[in-house]
């Protein structure tokens, strides 16, 4: 395992909220040139998936793919710079958009959910039919962290027929815990900014399909109402709880088999950085946490070990060993 930088935060933004809230919107990072694969899932429905190819690349050559958090899509910030600094190096980046989000917008008739690992299955499956020598790295972020830990665990010893490695980025891998961190009065904020585009997303989907009703939904909900109320019953769980514990990686973390690199912030407003200390974790699943960052946040100090952007940097030097 290579020295991982440690991270010392951009002077005068020590706080968890800022340092969240400006990574969100300080972004000078263009674009990459992607190609749009469509792939066609079990229920008919579609997912749209962005891969940047560079020139140089072959089919060997190592693959990483990118799943975004909550409400995001292959333009979320970390995603586009991400594949920006991966495609330097001569690596293809593969952005997968959850159902209906990015340029998969209108595609889906379902929403996606929490632990949507089939759906990402379906996505490296076709990945790895079409370049079956390409090794692949996942990579998730909050919510997508969540997704790509708990599918890796759901695969356990066949993990390996599709991956080499795994690494999540602040991940809800207890829902539960996480629901209450963003009740909480100081992170209101955050529920507000979700529940404005979920709301507007579910709205935009029972519009563009004719088969789906008409549907209110309260501005003033709150994530676990509308969980409660849409999420749960359209997938056929008996409530929100029975919900969460199907969703979460936290069930299945110790099953997995591949090297598996989690990063935490202890002063994330959203995610409870301790949730996997009292679990019983295999030599291959490593955790680490600073005491600052945010919720994908890392903004850093210029000079200091891992730039402005420390997230960027740590994660390359996790793909790469050194960068």
């Amino acid at each position: 395992m290579p020295k991982l930088p440690d991270f010392t935060p951009l002077p005068f933004l020590n706080g968890c909220h800022r340092q969240t809230i400006l990574s969100s919107f300080i972004n000078f990072c263009r674009a990459p040139f992607s190609k749009t694969k469509y792939i066609h899932l079990p229920d008919h429905d579609w997912l749209a998936v962005e891969v940047t190819t560079p020139p140089s690349w072959q089919p060997t050559d190592l693959t990483v793919v990118m799943i975004h958090g909550l409400c995001g899509s292959h333009k979320s910030p970390y995603m586009m710079r991400m594949a920006r600094k991966l495609a330097a190096k001569g690596v293809r980046a593969v952005r997968i958009n959850m159902r209906g989000c990015g340029s998969g917008k209108g595609m889906a008739r379902r929403i996606y959910k929490a632990g949507c690992s089939d759906d990402v299955l379906c996505a490296l499956k076709q990945l790895k039919f079409e370049t079956p020598d390409s090794p692949v790295t996942l990579m998730g972020f909050s919510l997508g962290g969540n997704v790509v830990l708990k599918l890796t665990g759901e695969l356990a010893t066949k993990a390996s027929e599709y991956l080499e490695q795994v690494i999540a980025v602040s991940p809800p891998a207890d829902l539960v815990s996480s629901i209450h961190r963003i009740e909480n009065p100081k992170n209101r904020f955050y529920e507000r900014y979700f529940m404005k585009l979920l709301i507007e997303d579910i709205q935009f989907r029972h519009k563009h399909f004719a088969e789906l009703p008409e549907i209110h939904l309260s501005k003033e909900l709150k994530v676990l109402d509308f969980d409660s109320i849409y999420v749960a019953p359209l997938f056929g769980f008996s409530n929100v709880f029975d919900y969460y514990r199907h969703n979460q990686a936290i069930n299945v973390i110790s099953n997995i088999s591949i090297p598996c690199q989690i990063l935490f912030a202890e002063d994330d407003p959203i995610i409870d950085s301790a949730m996997l200390d009292n679990i019983e974790l295999p030599e291959n699943v490593s955790i680490h946490k600073t005491a600052r960052g945010g919720h994908l946040g890392y903004l850093g100090a210029p000079g200091s070990e891992g730039g402005v952007r420390w997230l960027d940097h740590f994660l390359l030097t996790l793909i790469f060993g050194s960068t």
